[in-house]
């Protein structure tokens, strides 16, 4: 069984290879690159950092932000909105209650329909004792 140690690995990373681009035709050589297996990898990791801060200042410094649901970076705003839908709530409720008043007064005594039932309940109240000292 082969052992591989931290110093193999380390070889393996820092072995040159050749890439070569050739012409299929003419089998002229276009390009030539010498690259390691450790340079690949430092090379995929800086284009995969340069995009993700890219697309991170993209999204931070331009409108962009705006569009994402969810991402509310404005508390002053958010609150303001907050407060403008319970303004709106109240109005909604206080037209409703002017509908069923102005209902009333339509079809009311006012109009003549005396359909009120009237509270005729005998009410019992107690009769207190003057005391004369």
């Amino acid at each position: 069984m082969l052992k591989l140690g931290s110093s193999s690995t380390l070889k393996r990373l820092k072995n040159r290879y050749r890439l070569v681009v050739m012409n299929d035709d003419t089998y002229e050589e276009m390009v030539t690159f010498k690259l390691s297996r450790l340079s690949v990898y430092v090379m995929l990791s800086t284009v995969f950092v340069l995009l993700v801060g890219l697309t991170v200042a993209l999204i931070v410094f331009t409108p962009l932000k705006y569009y994402i649901p969810g991402a509310s970076t404005d508390y002053k705003s958010a609150t303001e909105l907050r407060q403008l839908k319970y303004q709106v709530d109240e109005a909604n409720k206080q037209i409703l209650l002017l509908q069923q008043f102005d209902n009333g007064l339509r079809n009311g005594p006012l109009k003549g329909n005396n359909t009120v039932a009237l509270d005729t309940t005998m009410l019992k109240v107690p009769k207190t004792e003057i005391s004369n000292d």
